[in-house]
């Protein structure tokens, strides 16, 4: 991914929440000749060592998993919010842009067998089903739901390469820095809001 200087992000940990926070992926790969690109939720794992993993699982019905293989490298693209910065909105004559967030992951594949593929389910369904009323939990599955497992591919991707893109209009002085955020409110687009919200953060870190 293309980072001018001005918008790269290395702030690790601000990276890692922000992948926990935006976990449906795309996840690109070479399979069978071309480009392919599957989008599922992926779990941001660190082990006790430090060492940085993707979790999830494709479907062995998807010709992506062909080409899952241990040591496959693949790479995995989380987006954020992002918002269109009208130029209308500066005190001078410019170009309009597009203010956004993104994450490209860079990795090897290590498959699983079936009971990590299992335990990798268990972990994802209590991640997500935190704000269920009635979460639904792997172990309470009947034996006849379980078998749908079999269909699957589990993986681990660790992560050996990361590019962050932080784009927040950190081009511009504070007085046309403020009016983007007045406006981008405005729009009373959730998009363009979280992306007024993000500017403000961080211009003042």
């Amino acid at each position: 991914m293309y980072i001018p200087e001005l918008y790269k992000n290395e702030d690790a940990e601000e990276i890692r929440d922000f992948i926990r926070r935006n976990s449906f992926a795309v996840v690109v790969n070479q399979t069978a000749g071309k480009l392919w690109a599957t989008h599922i939720p992926l779990l941001l794992n660190v082990t006790a060592g430090g060492k940085e993993l993707l979790v999830g699982h494709v479907s062995k019905l998807n010709p992506q998993a062909e080409s899952f293989t241990n040591e496959a490298e693949v790479l995995v693209i989380f987006s954020g919010p992002h918002a269109y910065i009208s130029s209308s909105w500066y005190d001078h004559e410019n170009v309009p842009t597009w203010n956004y967030l993104a994450v490209h992951v860079y990795g090897t594949v290590r498959l699983y067998n079936h009971q990590e593929a299992v335990l990798s389910l268990k972990k994802l369904v209590d991640h997500f089903e935190t704000r269920s009323e009635k979460p639904v939990r792997i172990e309470d599955l009947s034996e006849k739901t379980m078998r749908e497992a079999y269909g699957i591919i589990a993986f681990e991707i660790e992560i050996t390469g990361v590019e962050a893109m932080k784009k927040l209009s950190q081009n511009r002085d504070n007085k046309n820095h403020e009016n983007i955020i007045k406006e981008l409110h405005k729009t009373n687009d959730n998009q363009a809001i979280a992306i007024a919200e993000a500017m403000k953060k961080n211009r003042t870190t």
